[in-house]
């Protein structure tokens, strides 16, 4: 592996490969695939004049062997906006090639570029390589418990 990494902002073009991406990272992490009208909503979010979430293809001499998914947030303790990275995925074979830092090197300097207080994503606990990855890149573990409400549960509290 030569270690020719491109970074290709997700267009009209190359939405189809990263549909797919999208698609192998709900297998990994055993969630439901995107179905028609969230393809369609990715679609509509990511590619928009006003777009909520920036995307990119990883290319490794020409072949896609990845993606990212981020947009900002912000932090009233700081006063600072935080690029949240959504998505991060390396596919299989291409794990632990560097890949994964580079990426994460690309989201720093973006988040550098716009002035952020910090950067922030999360894990899930079963997914120790990704957790010794991060542990690698001496990122600070959050005291934190997520939750979430989905759509259904959303509607019922109004």
């Amino acid at each position: 592996m030569n270690q020719k990494i491109v970074f290709e902002r997700v267009i009209h073009n190359n939405f189809d490969d990263f549909i797919s991406l999208v698609k192998q990272l709900a297998a990994y992490e055993k969630q439901d695939l995107p179905d028609r009208q969230a393809e369609t909503r990715l679609k509509k979010d990511a590619l928009s004049k006003t777009p909520r979430f920036e995307a990119y293809l990883v290319k490794e001499q020409e072949k896609i062997v990845g993606y990212f998914i981020y947009y900002m947030t912000y932090s009233s303790y700081l006063a600072l906006p935080t690029l949240y990275i959504e998505d991060i995925f390396v596919i299989e074979g291409w794990r632990r090639t560097g890949i994964g830092k580079k990426m994460f090197e690309f989201c720093a300097r973006q988040a550098k570029n716009r002035g952020c207080g910090r950067m922030e994503w999360c894990v899930y606990n079963w997914n120790i390589p990704a957790i010794k990855f991060y542990r690698e890149l001496k990122a600070t573990r959050l005291e934190k418990t997520y939750y979430r409400l989905d759509k259904k549960q959303i509607a019922r509290l109004y």
